[in-house]
């Protein structure tokens, strides 16, 4: 089930950014050849993008891709190190708490006031729920990384390690480099 459910978030996010790149280039084209356009690409591509970097949040969590700035937090003790990482999944589920109280009470607004948006004929809150179902995500995905420095399966707060990365891949290379004059 958890593939299946990782599979669906990554073609989500493949959709979206597809339909956004799609839209972009028939709308240059439409202007700059024919000299018209569609009047709510500009608007369309707004949300499509706002849903894109909201599920993309916590698609980078669980992924482990956001990059931080941890040498400090490398000098401490592995147990002190996972501490930190607790202390830093607290804040950030802090964060996500207050950014999805505020996002639902703005969806609560835009159903009061019941407007369409600009140029696109939908109602706006439902083109914003984009803002609660994100931050819903993120909170989803924080726990399970507070989980896992509880539990010891993580360190501490899982950030992208670029450098180490390079090197691993570097010394692959050298490695495969290695094999084939061997051979």
């Amino acid at each position: 089930m958890r593939a299946v459910i990782h599979r669906a978030e990554e073609g989500l996010l493949a959709l979206i950014l597809g339909v956004m790149t799609t839209l972009t280039f028939v709308q240059v084209v439409l202007r700059y050849v024919f000299n018209t356009g569609f009047l709510w690409a500009l608007e369309a591509n707004f949300y499509l993008f706002a849903w894109l970097v909201l599920i993309g949040l916590a698609y980078g969590v669980r992924e482990r891709a956001h990059i931080g700035v941890d040498a400090a937090v490398r000098l401490f003790s592995p147990p002190t190190r996972r501490i930190l990482g607790l202390v830093v999944v607290a804040l950030a589920l802090l964060y996500g708490a207050l950014m999805m109280y505020g996002s639902v009470a703005y969806i609560d607004r835009l159903m009061i006031i019941d407007i369409e948006a600009e140029d696109i004929p939908v109602k706006r809150w439902i083109l914003s729920l984009c803002l609660p179902i994100g931050f819903a995500l993120l909170l989803i995905r924080l726990l399970q990384m507070a989980w896992r420095i509880w539990t010891g399966v993580s360190p501490g707060y899982e950030l992208a390690d670029e450098a180490a990365e390079v090197i691993k891949d570097v010394a692959g290379d050298h490695r495969s480099d290695a094999t084939t004059v061997s051979r």
